[in-house]
Formats: structure tokens, C-alpha cells, sequence
């Protein structure tokens, strides 16, 4: 060892000591730097999370928080004086983590934007409005007096009821989906007041941006300020919806038409970043640009390969977002203030328990039901760290109050498995089990039971029309912009997108489709998109419009189900018509074909 490490000070560690001056040598002689040594464990420490919540079942969200602590300068840089080495491992909170996470915020709100839809919002108006609503009023209420009594100023107990009547969305919409519960009743209601949470986070965000303008104003200031910003944002909205309504669909189209993807998500990047900007410019916040930015492609028929596209960015953004809550949740301040903590995380959960379920009830929701959505989101949320940072950033909150409601939030959110269960537990002993309910619509308001149209030209269009005239749902996937574009000014469901992504498929619905039919010229692309279909959905029946017996045989041992020769039966078709010409009567004309039809069929199957 002396041979390769300098002399140490007594009292360090040798192994300690050399892998101190090892890794500080290498970011010192080689262009990363601090920054981005940071970034590198980030990156292997979010890559661990997800790879150990994958394999042990567990939430990936709270594994993010975990390894912030753990990597946090409350974790392990706690020890950095007595180990030096373990500087190299661990994570401050430099610039570069706090854009990533106030990126991944944004992101997070681009894609409530662009889930968003007012057909949606209509279908579940009583939940989202009424429930929803209510429970962010009244919680919101009761929270803001007790932060009043405490101390704050009016303005600013407002502030605080509001971010802390927000649940955390990312981790109850995964609890949720991993356990399956989202098309039950229990599901449904807790989406709707997630939807309506959503939906708060704008305006409290804007609220903020205005008290921080107005923070030493007096009342009749305050309210000319109030009404001057609201007037001023209000403008920049409009403006930002009316341009990008002009721009945005003629932008998207024309990079479509290039059939690259690292283009097309170049321009969905540069419209949500570039509104992100001009929001900011104009003194409103970042995350009210991406969330405008959303609704905005919300409405084109972009929007289901958009949300495909950035999913990734938006699951690790968020990642890096959770795992700078988990770097600020100071452990020793909770065990040195544990009683107040403690307490008032308790109090949180119990609360908001209490007004969930109250209000429930009054929604006439089951007992069970009632206990289970208000155990599951009882607790704080990730955007009270948004809220309250932006606020104690402008001046509103002080540093020790926002540390503490950090404290209090995080540890809540940690406790939401433990709750979810309990709340589980609680309905079925109240009810035995929770009621089904049709399942919540997704991103793309499909409903279970649908058509996918894989292909929506000549053949796939007379397929859609003949599923018209039975009222069987259905939805279509196409590449071809214009065309895309055209039949959607014809009122038909048919987006933008590329069908051999089964990302896009799950976007449609797959797992609860009736069945999907194939109909694209490109036979290579029908074999793809058969391929990968049956790969992820084994069960869903596929049917194919092939050209000849090679291609059907393929797509038969790709997984079709049936597959349709088009030659042939245009061939049989002609059969037919000339039989009947030529004298043959119109039964044994069918019948040959029929017959026929059946051979070609049945050898198909023998080789598959």
C-alpha cells in the first residue's frame, strides 16, 4: 500500500485514505468535476432503485426517496470528516440536481396537461368537481387554521393548507396499477381527487408567484397586485394557447412526415421547453409552461406517440426529483424534534383520513370504499415540496417551517404502503371486498372491449365503418400524417403513431381490447407490430390483412390469429360472380367458395 499511497495523517483510515486521494485525483486531472461525479452516482443510484423495486415488488418512488437519505448529506455525508472516502459516493444539493428535479416537476406536470381532457373531466365531473373539489377546500380550510393558530400569516396559512392537502399522485397511481386496483371503485375515486389535486397545483403555483410579487404590500396593494397578475397571466395564457394552436399542429405534421423519431421528440422537447420559458419570462412559473404545453398537444393527434416518447424522461427526471426529497429530509433533525414531527405527521394523516372519508360518504360512497381511498391518500404530497420551496424561496416561508413541513410530508409519503394496506384491511372487513367499477379511462378515454385499427387507409377504413354500424368502439393508429389529419376533421378516433411500439398499443388499450386488426400495406411493418403485439399480449386476438401465403404463414408464426389473403379473396370474390354468370345457381356457387376458401385456410394452419 505505500507503494502507491503517500504518506496519511495518523488518525485515517488507509484504505479510507487512498481511495479519498484515488477518486479526487481522477475528477481533478479529467473534465468531469464535481458536478458531474454527482451526476454519476445519481444516475447508477437511480438505475439501482428501479432495478431492486423491479425484482423485491416494491415502490419505486419510495426507493428513490430511501437513497436520497442514504446518499443525502444527512445520510452518509454525515460522515465525511471521519471516512473522506465517502465523499465520493455521496450527493449535495448542487444546481445541476436542483434543475434536474425542477425538469422533472415539469415534466410531471406536462403530462397531467396532456392526459387532460374535457371529455374526460365531464364523464367524472361529480368526482373530480364535487369530491375533489371538496376535499381540497375543506382540507385545505382545516389545515390553514391550525398553521394560522400557529403563527403564520393569513396569506401564508393559506399556502401551507393548500400544499399540504395535495397526495402524492406518482406514488398512489403506481400502487394502484401494480396491484391492479385501478379499475375498481376504490381506484376510480382516488383518481378523481388526484385529478382535481392535479388541477390545484397551477393556481396554488401562480398564487404564490403573487404573494411573493406583493409580500410587503397592504391589503388594498395586495389586492390591485392580485387582480394586476391575474389580468397579466391570464393575457400571457391566452397568447401562449392562441400561437400554439396556430403553430403547434402544422410543426408536429410536418416533422412527423419525416418518420424520425429523434426529430419529432426534438420538437415536442423544444414546445414544452419553450413554453416552460416564456411563461417563466413573462413572471409566471416554469411548471405552468410545461402544464400549458401539455394541454396544448392534448389536442392533436400527436398526443399518444408524445406521451410514449417522453415516458422515459419524464420516469427519470421524477426519479432524480424524489431522490433530492429524500437528500433534504434531515433524519437527525426527526429523532432530535421526534415528538413534534411525529406528531404532526400523524395529525396529517389523521386529518386528511377523516375529511376523505367524511366527504366520501356524504358522495355516497360504500363504507369500505370510503376507509381505503382515505388511508390511501392521506398523505402529503411531492408537489408540497414544490409549493412550499417556491415560497420559501420568494420569502413567504421560513427556512425552518418549510424544513419542518418537508419532514412531515416526506415521512407521510413514506408511510403510504403501510396505509394502503391498512385501508385495504379496513374495506374488507367492512365489506368483504370493495366493489368493481368500470375501469377508469386512460389517456385515451378507450373503454374495455374496443377494436385497434393498426393502419387506417382503404381496408382499415371500411373495417372501422363496418364496426360503425354495430356501435363497436374502436380506435386507429396510423403513420401517414395527412391522412391522419384529414380523418380527424372527419370526426374519426385515429391518431398519430407507430403501431410496432407495444408502448403505443398499451397507450390504445391493448390489454383490454377485443381484438386488433392489421391492415398496413408495409408487410414487414404487420409482421413487427403482429410480433411485438402478441409478445406482450398473448391473449389478444390479432387479425392480419396479408397479401400472399408467405406473408400469412409469417404473421401466423408471429402470433396472428386469423389472417386474411387479400389476393385470394379478391380472386374468390370474382369466382363467385362469374359462377353465377355462367349458369351455376347462387347456392353451390357459395358453396364452392366457401369450400375453397376453407382449404386455403386450413393449409395455412398446417403450417403454421
Amino acid at each position: 500500500m505505500a507503494l502507491f499511497c503517500p504518506a496519511r495523517p495518523p488518525a485515517a483510515n488507509e484504505f479510507g485514505f487512498c481511495l479519498e486521494l484515488a477518486t479526487s485525483a481522477w475528477f481533478k486531472h479529467s473534465m468531469m468535476g464535481e458536478d458531474l461525479r454527482e451526476a454519476v452516482v445519481l444516475l447508477a443510484a437511480v438505475g439501482l432503485v428501479a432495478w431492486v423495486a423491479h425484482r423485491a415488488r416494491l415502490s419505486i418512488v419510495l426507493g428513490f426517496v430511501v437513497v436520497g437519505i442514504i446518499l443525502g448529506p444527512y445520510g452518509l455525508g454525515r460522515w465525511d470528516d471521519a471516512f473522506p472516502w465517502l465523499a465520493a459516493i455521496t450527493i449535495d444539493k448542487t444546481n445541476g440536481l436542483h434543475l434536474a428535479a425542477e425538469l422533472g416537476v415539469a415534466f410531471l406536470l406536462f403530462m397531467i396537461g396532456l392526459e387532460l381532457s374535457l371529455e374526460r373531466l365531464w364523464r367524472m365531473r361529480a368526482l373530480v368537481f364535487g369530491l375533489g373539489g371538496a376535499q381540497v377546500l375543506v382540507t385545505g380550510a382545516a389545515i390553514a387554521a391550525i398553521a394560522a393558530w400557529a403563527g403564520a400569516a393569513p396569506a401564508v396559512a393559506v399556502l401551507i393548507g393548500g400544499a399540504l392537502a395535495l397526495s402524492s399522485t406518482a406514488i398512489v397511481i403506481q400502487l394502484l396499477t401494480e396491484q391492479g386496483r385501478l379499475g375498481t371503485l376504490t381506484g376510480r375515486t382516488a383518481f378523481a381527487i388526484l385529478l382535481f389535486q392535479d388541477l390545484a397545483v397551477v393556481p396554488l403555483l401562480f398564487m404564490v408567484g403573487v404573494l411573493g410579487a406583493n409580500a410587503d404590500a397592504g391589503l388594498a396593494e395586495l389586492a390591485r397586485g392580485v387582480a394586476f397578475a391575474i389580468g397579466k397571466a391570464t393575457l400571457v395564457i391566452a397568447l401562449i394557447i392562441a400561437l400554439g394552436r396556430l403553430i403547434a399542429r402544422p410543426i408536429l405534421r410536418a416533422v412527423a412526415e419525416t418518420h424520425s423519431r429523434e426529430a419529432f421528440l426534438a420538437a415536442v422537447l423544444l414546445a414544452i421547453i419553450g413554453t416552460a420559458m416564456a411563461t417563466e419570462a413573462a413572471g409566471l412559473s416554469l411548471a405552468l409552461g410545461a402544464f400549458l404545453a401539455g394541454l396544448l398537444l392534448a389536442e392533436t393527434e400527436y398526443r399518444p406517440q408524445i406521451a410514449v416518447d417522453l415516458e422515459p424522461f419524464k420516469g427519470l427526471l421524477l426519479g432524480v426529483f424524489f431522490v433530492s426529497v429524500g437528500i433534504g429530509l434531515d433524519t437527525a433533525q426527526v429523532l432530535a424534534n421526534a415528538p413534534a414531527v411525529l406528531g404532526a405527521a400523524v395529525g396529517l394523516v389523521l386529518l386528511k383520513a377523516a375529511v376523505i372519508y367524511l366527504l366520501a360518504r356524504l358522495a355516497r360512497e360504500p363504507r369500505g370504499t370510503a376507509v381505503d381511498v382515505a388511508l390511501l391518500l392521506s398523505q402529503g404530497g411531492e408537489f408540497a415540496f414544490i409549493i412550499i420551496a417556491a415560497a420559501t424561496g420568494l420569502g413567504l416561508v421560513a427556512a425552518p417551517v418549510a424544513a419542518f413541513i418537508g419532514l412531515v410530508a416526506g415521512l407521510t409519503m413514506l408511510a403510504t404502503p403501510a396505509l394502503a394496506w391498512a385501508g385495504r384491511r379496513l374495506a374488507a372487513r367492512l365489506e368483504q371486498a370493495a366493489p368493481l367499477a368500470e375501469t377508469v379511462p386512460d389517456a385515451m378515454e378507450v373503454p374495455g372491449g374496443h377494436v385497434i385499427i393498426a393502419g387506417y387507409g382503404r381496408v382499415g377504413r371500411a373495417v372501422g365503418e363496418l364496426l360503425d354500424t354495430q356501435r363497436v368502439p374502436h380506435l386507429a393508429i396510423d403513420r401517414r400524417t395527412g391522412r391522419v389529419a384529414r380523418l380527424r376533421r372527419e370526426g374519426a378516433a385515429v391518431f398519430y403513431g407507430d403501431a410496432a411500439q407495444p408502448e403505443m398499443l398499451a397507450r390504445l388499450g391493448a390489454d383490454r381490447a377485443a381484438a386488433l386488426v392489421i391492415t398496413m400495406d408495409n408487410a414487414e411493418q404487420a409482421l413487427e407490430v403482429t410480433r411485438n403485439a402478441h409478445r406482450s399480449w398473448p391473449g389478444l386476438p390479432i387479425h392480419a390483412r396479408v397479401r400472399d401465403t408467405a406473408h400469412a404463414r409469417a404473421l401466423l408464426e408471429a402470433g396472428a390469429t386469423h389472417v386474411v389473403l387479400e389476393t385470394l379473396e379478391a380472386g374468390l370474390q370474382m369466382g363467385e360472380a362469374l359462377l353465377v354468370e355462367v349458369g351455376v345457381p347462387d347456392d353451390t356457387a357459395r358453396a364452392l367458395i366457401a369450400e375453397q376458401r376453407e382449404a386455403t385456410r386450413a393449409g395455412l394452419a398446417v403450417r403454421r
